[in-house]
């Protein structure tokens, strides 16, 4: 059974820094590109951030680069968002997304509230 289970999310003031954590199991985590995605209500989920399966190739939406970090652990079947410097415009659900080639999984999702 295919799981990606994420955590970290949370309330958060702006400015403030989050974690978001992504563990993978029912699959071969290390073959597969991971991606954080986020969805704010009444709009598309969007790719945040993706990362190759052997972590040398990082994308990052524009909105966060040089605030989010991406990053796995295929040894613990993981995948790291680092939030800093967060935005009340970073308010949204976070997925994870594992895909090789058409087959992808997703988590149920993670919400983080940027608020003061």
């Amino acid at each position: 059974q295919v799981q990606l289970v994420e955590s970290g999310g949370g309330l958060v003031q702006p400015g403030g820094s989050l974690r978001l954590s992504c563990v993978g199991s029912g699959f071969a985590f290390s073959d597969y590109s991971m991606h954080w995605y986020w969805q704010a209500p009444g709009k598309e989920r969007d790719m945040v951030s993706g990362i190759s399966p052997d972590g040398g190739t990082i994308t990052y939406d524009d909105s966060v680069k040089g605030r989010f970090t991406i990053s796995r652990d295929n040894a613990l079947n993981t995948v790291y968002l680092q939030m800093t410097s967060l935005k009340a415009e970073d308010t949204a659900v976070y997925y994870c997304n594992a895909r090789r080639f058409s087959t992808e999984y997703w988590g149920q999702g993670t919400q983080v509230t940027v608020s003061s």
